[in-house]
């Protein structure tokens, strides 16, 4: 699979680079999180990351002073397993260098299935800053070769936690995995309780 530089124009459709933004505090603070070698980890909030003063100009200036959690994916990661999506942009600042595996909303068809021949691979190096369009699918990161990786995460608070209200079996609603967050598994991925709607190869990086 083509891994493309994430300033291919092709990367237009999925998202913007962040610019003008000192991510130098935010790389540093990100030293003190884990990074497993045999696992990929998850943290929606981390207040050593959400106390610096680059989160309260993310905050202003980017999600125009709604609230938002900061947290990181941070570990070992070779494949796609699924894809979701928001009500929002997500940011996602590279701490090394990973790989995003990413497809487009408007390829989910009408039986809310998707193709993962439609997914494409953009290397984001250490430093960098992305913006995902709400309608960009993607999933954790995945590892440069066998290095481990680190990723912060930036979204509107409260996405990603426990949903309170028991989610509807129909339609979209079988998607709804945690708050503001909509989810399709690969079948290979064993993700309990998910909506296995990926076709084709759960790719492999």
């Amino acid at each position: 699979m083509e891994i493309k530089a994430i300033t291919d124009p092709s990367f237009r459709r999925y998202g913007t680079l962040l610019e003008g933004y000192d991510f130098a505090p935010l790389l540093q603070e990100m030293k003190h999180t884990p990074a497993p070698a045999d696992q990929c980890i998850y943290q929606p909030s981390l207040g050593e990351l959400e106390n610096l003063s680059v989160a309260k100009q993310l905050q202003n200036r980017f999600f125009g002073e709604l609230p938002i959690q900061i947290g990181f994916c941070n570990g070992t990661n070779h494949l796609l397993n699924a894809l979701e999506y928001h009500r929002s942009s997500e940011l996602d600042i590279a701490v090394t260098d990973l790989i995003l595996l990413l497809g487009m909303q408007q390829d989910i068809k009408q039986d809310f299935t998707y193709d993962t021949k439609n997914v494409e691979a953009f290397l984001l190096p250490a430093g960098a800053g992305v913006q995902l369009y709400a309608t960009t699918l993607h999933y954790a990161p995945v590892s440069v070769k066998d290095n481990t990786f680190q990723c912060v995460i930036v979204l509107p608070r409260e996405t990603n936690l426990e949903l309170k209200e028991v989610r509807g079996n129909e339609g979209e609603d079988r998607l709804l995995a945690a708050r503001n967050k909509w989810l399709i598994a690969h079948p290979d991925a064993g993700i309990e309780g998910a909506f296995c709607g990926l076709t084709g190869v759960n790719i492999s990086l």
